[in-house]
């Protein structure tokens, strides 16, 4: 069983976290946060998993940070002037927010400012956390790395979500060394609306 707070993080950039929280949010009904957007803000993660899920505003809170630039987060704040401050992202009230979706923006060593990364964030906000990561070939490294550094920061690893075409040799090797569980094996889906996502969902995730 699902806790009902997530952070939903990855082992880089366009390895599937916004498909991944889209189908979590499709299956548990929640909220999904993005706290920082770097890039095609007419064309943002929250639109596009809205679109996806069918869900209302309602379950949709906004980016703390809209940047402009399609770049690292310290980048882009920077291009826009701005500075991130881990003081400005705290977790909604949990009584109005009980179940929550919440996403980050690449992998966990991005930096945010000059002194802080994603995984300072994942530290603050204390949620349980997710994996997103491909299932070809590079995974194996780019995961085990992701899983010991969160597990040295004390971070409650909840699993690992490979998304991709399954690849059994992979996933065993992730979980040996990783020492961590591989939660489910997302397949490329067709047509993903919120019928196909809400499928995946109780395939993958609702046992």
């Amino acid at each position: 069983m699902l806790p009902d707070r997530i952070f939903v993080t990855g082992t880089g950039t366009d390895v599937g976290k916004s498909v991944i929280s889209a189908v979590l949010l499709a299956g548990m009904r929640g909220h999904y946060w993005k706290p920082i957007q770097s890039g095609t803000l007419d064309a943002t993660d929250t639109m596009l998993i809205q679109g996806l899920t069918g869900l209302d505003q309602d379950h949709f809170l906004p980016e703390t940070y809209r940047l402009n630039q399609p770049l690292s987060p310290h980048t882009s704040a920077e291009l826009d002037g701005v500075k991130i401050s881990l003081d400005d992202l705290s977790l909604p009230d949990a009584q109005s927010y009980r179940t929550l979706i919440v996403e980050g923006a690449g992998g966990i060593m991005v930096p945010l400012n000059d002194r802080e990364t994603m995984l300072d964030l994942i530290e603050k906000l204390s949620l349980p956390t997710v994996v997103v990561a491909d299932s070809g070939l590079g995974t194996i490294n780019h995961t085990l790395l992701t899983v010991d550094k969160l597990k040295r920061h004390h971070i409650d690893v909840l699993g690992v979500v490979m998304n991709g075409i399954r690849n059994p040799p992979n996933r065993r090797a992730i979980e040996r060394f990783g020492q961590v569980d591989v939660l489910a094996e997302v397949e490329p889906m067709e047509d993903m609306g919120p019928q196909v996502l809400e499928e995946c969902f109780q395939k993958h995730f609702s046992s």
